[in-house]
């Protein structure tokens, strides 16, 4: 699986390339600025792009809007971000086209090496990898009571915040402690309520999850 990972702290992108190639990842290139970052991502083609929010030369959000180009350009490829910041803009922008991967971890909360590598092969799968502080952000001004998440039951936003961090129906079942048959129920009444229409269940999912996010910037 190769990657191209961005991030200006020299020691901080050693430290993560060694990771990577130690889980059998090929690093297709690593750099520290958002030029490079474009160029690697337009000519190298990667399955994943591990990326820093804020790279130069504007230290602000570089990082996000070369990764969103992208996607504009290779709709579809999977994006992890790694950050000690909350763009929530640019975050929702790249939630928001519903097509390839998607990850958003905050550097101060990723605590072991297994915990980063899944998220890496979570998001290079096609699936989400979402922080639950960077969900609380997004959600900060959400009302439980609006439509359309306001069908929902208290366990089912509950699931549906679950599912917005990226956990598997398996994961969700040993969190709640119930099975994954009643989870699969809990989702099942979550697109219903949410009108969308019988179609691949990832597809669904990251559906449901937008309407999650979309409805706390209201």
């Amino acid at each position: 699986m190769r990657v191209v990972l961005a991030e200006d702290l020299f020691l901080l992108r050693d430290g993560l390339v060694r990771m990577l190639e130690a889980y059998d990842f090929e690093i297709a290139a690593a750099v520290e600025s958002g030029p490079e970052l474009t160029r690697a991502l337009a000519e190298l083609a990667p399955d994943v792009a591990v990326v820093d929010v804020r790279l130069p030369p504007s230290h602000t959000d570089e990082g996000l809007q070369c990764a969103l180009q992208a996607r504009r350009e290779r709709p579809g490829l999977p994006v992890l971000v790694l950050s000690q910041h909350v763009e929530q803009l640019y975050a929702r922008e790249l939630l928001a086209d519903g097509t390839g991967g998607v990850g958003y971890l905050l550097k101060d909360r990723v605590f072991d090496a297994e915990q980063f590598i899944d998220a890496v092969r979570r998001v290079a799968a096609g699936g989400t990898a979402m922080d639950p502080q960077v969900i609380q952000q997004l959600l900060a001004r959400r009302s439980h009571t609006a439509q359309p998440l306001g069908r929902l039951t208290p366990r089912e936003l509950g699931v549906l915040e679950l599912m917005a961090q990226g956990r598997s129906n398996a994961a969700i079942a040993a969190q709640l402690v119930v099975t994954e048959r009643a989870i699969a129920k809990h989702t099942s009444n979550i697109f219903t309520k949410l009108g969308l229409e019988v179609s691949d269940d990832d597809n669904r999912r990251v559906l449901a999850v937008l309407a999650y996010l979309d409805h706390g910037s209201q």
